[in-house]
């Protein structure tokens, strides 16, 4: 049997520039998948004929997401935006969603991916979230864990964690709000933000506001995040 073949979305710099950081594929190919850049394009059909070839998708960190596709006005603090990427990972998302493959959302991923399928999201954790926060923007090396996340227990993120305590790096201001219908909030940091979301609907649907992928390869949960993941994959496999 081949190796499942797994799209990674990426980032766009100007001058005509795609981006991601290597992390991704190599943990990817560590544990036995086959990552592949998904190119930007504003083909629709295109995009949804690479979920006819992909058996898995991981969408990416990176940028803010335009708040209009969630029916809000920008927040001041806003970061840069790239409607492309966010027209691209949205569709890519609801068909892969539809086909019921496999997805593994890492930071701005959770997020584009809450939205995707009907979700809301604070545009800034500083000035929308009502309650004291924690520092979720780490200013230490991104392979170092700052603070605590609480798995909740029967969820599929606990048994694929085999905890309900973890310590995590963190790099966002944007978070998820409200679960998208069929999605729910599995994890939480210690000041309530959602650190975890997942799919009641489909095998393998999780997202992590976290940065698994700048795990060193002896992190546990990272690769048991990235195990389970492909392995998901893997039984997806079409011939």
């Amino acid at each position: 049997m081949r190796k499942p073949l797994i799209g990674l979305t990426a980032s766009f710099e100007q001058p005509n520039r795609i981006f991601i950081t290597r992390h991704y594929s190599d943990w990817i190919e560590r544990v036995g998948g086959l990552p592949v850049i998904v190119p930007y394009t504003n083909d629709v059909q295109q995009l949804k004929e690479y979920t006819t070839l992909l058996d898995g998708l991981l969408l990416s960190g990176g940028g803010d997401i335009d708040p209009t596709l969630f029916q809000e006005e920008p927040h001041p603090q806003l970061g840069s935006i790239l409607p492309e990427r966010d027209t691209l990972e949205i569709v890519l998302a609801q068909e892969m969603l539809r086909l019921d493959l496999p997805i593994l959302a890492i930071c701005r991923g959770i997020q584009i991916l809450n939205i995707a399928a009907g979700g809301t999201m604070y545009q800034d954790l500083q000035g929308q979230y009502n309650g004291e926060l924690i520092q979720h923007q780490q200013k230490a090396p991104t392979s170092h864990v700052s603070h605590t996340v609480d798995v909740l227990p029967e969820s599929k993120l606990a048994d694929l964690l085999q905890t309900t305590q973890l310590k995590t790096n963190s790099f966002h201001h944007q978070a998820v709000k409200d679960p998208a219908p069929h999605f729910k909030a599995t994890a939480y940091s210690r000041d309530g933000v959602i650190e975890a979301i997942e799919s009641d609907a489909h095998q393998f649907v999780l997202g992590v506001q976290w940065h698994p992928e700048c795990m060193p390869k002896e992190h546990a949960s990272s690769e048991r995040i990235f195990t389970q993941f492909v392995q998901a994959c893997s039984s997806k496999i079409r011939v």
